[in-house]
């Protein structure tokens, strides 16, 4: 064992235990060091390093001040604690012990907001900051997982043959990890990355829930549907867990997934894209339907109450089973192409935003492999980037346009029939909705800009005009001639 680690990792739950071993396994010695909250989380450390870490080049501090000299200069220190003050807290603790030139690295789920700050902030001291979106779970943290760094520039080629030696690989052995970009840009990244996984997520549970309803299909069906479509165009890795999940059994031979209550959480990052793409002005209409969803699921009680109250249409689905979940099929791929679409259009806003030069298709290889929404499918991304770096919608690129074109008809049947037979399907609809408003050179906003401009003298633009001229009209010559300032939140 060297007397000096390559890397320190704070925090040994789940994630920075198993980040650990990878590091490890791929030739570095780690130091590890774990808050202790006494009666609680006492020991931590010792049990990993004379448990899974026995044997291994693990130093292992349960002093903060050991902790920091056992690294090698510079420094690089990884926290994996969690989102919010606890990482305030961390760095206000490790900061008067480290010296300039030194690396801190937030490698949890932090708002890119916080990231952003917090690299002003360690810059301003002479200390380097990254922070880092890692995606892949468990499984991904100690195989391989997908890593997004972004912070200051400085840091990148110090932590670089560290991050790119235990990230996922790609069948050319090309790593799932490269630099994002400065301050926030790799929580940025990280964050749609998770708002995508929520609008995937609901997909497919929608998907579920209309087999289920609408063809009467039991789990070993469905399951086998699953894996199916996993052998095709939507191979991805949460396909593949849904058909696994589905074929699972209980104690007592019953499929478990149905004895789930049907209420699920969240942990903020679907919502804060939401949030930013309304700051921004980008329709995430996808992703924010699947934040919704989780929050109507978590309304268990209510929605209990309200079934026995309010009634929808009798079912009255006659389709061939095969038939429809060809269309369906083709209707899931239709609608991941519009959430990719929407969070890379948020991409493009946020790079003009935040003064961030974003590498598109790059983003798209760092997913293909380790994270949970790795698929088959983002190669064709990367493609549309590859052939088209300035690319401003997904939609406009060829193969997504094929694409469209040849689910549309199934599209349409599929949210039809969940329509006209009550099932609830809102990422399915706004996907569609999204598709249809965003092809259409007019939308009625002539008619809103008309209203506005009626009851609080909004002003408005005219087609026959050059654009940037407002105007106002006396609609019902009493309100006079004054208009408002014309702004746009």
């Amino acid at each position: 064992m060297r007397d000096k680690a390559d890397i320190g990792m704070i925090g040994l739950a789940v994630m920075g235990e198993n980040l650990s071993l990878n590091m490890e396994d791929k030739g570095f010695t780690v130091a590890v060091y774990n808050r202790t909250v006494p009666g609680v989380e006492e020991g931590v450390v010792e049990r990993f390093v004379n448990g899974r870490g026995r044997g291994k080049n693990f130093i292992g501090s349960v002093a903060m001040k050991d902790f920091v000299q056992s690294l090698s200069r510079p420094r690089k220190i990884m926290m994996m604690v969690k989102a919010g003050k606890p990482v305030d807290d961390v760095i206000e603790q490790i900061l008067p012990l480290l010296e300039k030139g030194d690396i801190v690295i937030d490698g949890g789920n932090s708002q890119f907001t916080d990231t952003i700050r917090r690299t002003k902030y360690l810059e301003s001291k002479g200390i380097l900051f990254i922070g880092t979106g890692v995606s892949g779970g468990e499984e991904g943290a100690l195989n391989g997982p997908s890593i997004m760094p972004g912070g200051s520039p400085a840091a990148w080629p110090e932590v670089k043959p560290i991050f790119q030696a235990i990230a996922a690989k790609v069948d050319d052995g090309t790593p799932c990890c490269d630099w994002v970009g400065e301050n926030g840009a790799g929580h940025f990244v990280k964050m749609v990355h998770n708002g995508i996984e929520y609008g995937d997520m609901q997909l497919i549970c929608e998907a579920y829930q209309m087999m289920k309803e609408l063809l009467g299909m039991s789990d070993d069906e469905m399951s086998e549907v699953f894996r199916k479509w996993d052998a095709g165009d939507l191979n991805c890795y949460l396909i593949e867990i849904t058909g696994n999940i589905l074929a699972f059994k209980d104690t007592d031979g019953q499929p478990l997934v149905e004895t789930i209550l049907d209420t699920a959480g969240q942990k903020g990052t679907g919502k804060w894209a939401s949030v930013v793409s309304l700051d921004l002005g980008i329709p995430l209409t996808l992703i924010g339907e699947a934040v919704y969803a989780r929050c109507l699921s978590a309304m268990k009680d209510e929605r209990v109450e309200a079934s026995q109250v309010l009634r929808g249409p009798a079912a009255q689905f006659k389709r061939k089973k095969q038939e429809f979940l060809n269309d369906l099929e083709k209707a899931l791929y239709a609608s991941k192409i519009v959430s990719y679409t929407q969070g890379f259009v948020l991409f493009h806003e946020a790079a003009k935003e935040f003064k961030w030069n974003l590498n598109y298709g790059g983003i798209a290889l760092l997913w293909r492999g380790g994270c949970i929404i790795r698929s088959a499918f983002l190669g064709k991304i990367k493609e549309a980037f590859d052939a088209d770096p300035h690319l401003s919608n997904l939609l406009l690129a060829p193969f997504f346009k094929r694409r469209i074109e040849r689910s549309q008809k199934a599209w349409r049947r599929v949210i039809s029939a969940a329509a006209l037979n009550g099932v609830w399907a809102p990422a399915f609809s706004t996907a569609l909705s999204y598709y249809d408003g965003f092809r259409n050179a007019r939308l009625p906003a002539n008619l809103l800009q008309a209203q506005r401009d009626y009851f609080g003298a909004h002003q408005y633009e005219r087609n026959d005009r050059p654009r940037g001229e407002f105007f106002h009209t006396n609609w019902t010559g009493h309100g006079g001639d004054t208009a408002s300032s014309s702004y746009t939140v």
